[in-house]
């Protein structure tokens, strides 16, 4: 769906990114992460020409970005910032209603979109007339996924999307991305210097280091099969928590009542924690947890 080749960004004698190359599958979520100055930004931005490349190729479902006009190319592509970047002079309808009158829809069928995205936001449509200023962070970043949402692109570029949000409002919304369906419908690139929320929301991880990428796989593959020290180190303040949001049921080869083989370890931790009778159950979910670690050493 997405292929970078030798994609560089030089500002003077900064090379902000250095020659990278990658693929995202069609309907992945591509998690570039790593600390401020990495090249993650440049890179996103790159990709709807927000920036132009200093040298490399950038190709979406095969058509060469580069050779097409930026203001066509950019309506095909959702875009979520991580202030949301709503006109605060907007009411919220309008706010999520640029991007289909720039493609001359009919009222009817943007009001019927609109309407649509607010349900499954969990917005109340009493706030379509009402201005930014009036809601809160949670809300104005909801409205900012409408709004990238509503022409439905294929793809969806998030630059930090949640980063402004408060730990407790994070962990709501991170919830309902997961189980939004209209995302599992899109190819995403996302933005985080946050490695929780990189491990949680991404179907693989690009890990970035001084405009390079270190290494790119699934979180379980830079947690057990790091490629050098640079990963190694990363992760290791939060390891034993990302494992454990990274292996399911199936990976630890542990079968539970009630339980879904693709639950993380985590989320049935949680859950058998809550449940006082089930301690039998959790002895046996770390005792596969750990063999499974195990195995990972001495493969």
């Amino acid at each position: 769906m997405i292929k970078v080749e030798h994609l560089g960004k030089h500002f003077g004698k900064v090379k902000a990114v250095d020659d990278i190359s990658f693929d995202v599958a069609e309907h992945e979520t591509m998690v570039l992460l790593g600390t401020s100055g990495c090249g993650k930004t440049t890179t996103l931005k790159m990709l709807n020409r927000l920036i132009e490349p200093t040298h490399g190729k950038i190709f979406i479902n095969n058509k060469n970005i580069l050779e097409q006009q930026p203001e066509v190319l950019r309506r095909g592509i959702g875009y979520v910032l991580q202030n949301n970047g709503l006109f605060p002079h907007y009411t919220i309808g309008e706010n999520i209603a640029i991007v289909p009158q720039l493609l001359k829809w009919d009222d009817k069928k943007i009001q019927y979109r609109v309407s649509e995205l607010l349900e499954k936001l969990h917005l109340s449509k009493d706030y379509l007339n009402v201005y930014p200023n009036e809601l809160s962070g949670g809300q104005q970043q909801r409205v900012g996924l409408a709004r990238a949402l509503v022409a439905n692109p294929p793809v969806l570029l998030m630059d930090e999307p949640f980063g402004a949000l408060d730990n407790v409002t994070k962990a709501k919304i991170h919830a309902e991305f997961k189980a939004l369906d209209e995302l599992k419908r899109k190819t995403i690139i996302m933005v985080t210097h946050d490695v929780q929320e990189a491990f949680e929301l991404g179907d693989r991880i690009c890990l970035m280091d001084k405009g390079n990428i270190v290494q790119t796989g699934t979180p379980a593959e830079l947690l057990f099969k790091p490629k050098n020290k640079f990963v190694r180190e990363f992760l290791q303040e939060q390891r034993l928590q990302l494992e454990f949001r990274s292996l399911t049921l199936k990976d630890v080869k542990q079968e539970l009542e009630g339980f879904h083989a693709d639950q993380s370890v985590w989320s049935v931790m949680e859950n058998l924690k809550i449940d006082s009778n089930n301690s039998a159950s959790f002895e046996n979910l770390m005792s596969a947890f750990y063999n499974y670690k195990k195995e990972q050493r001495h493969e």
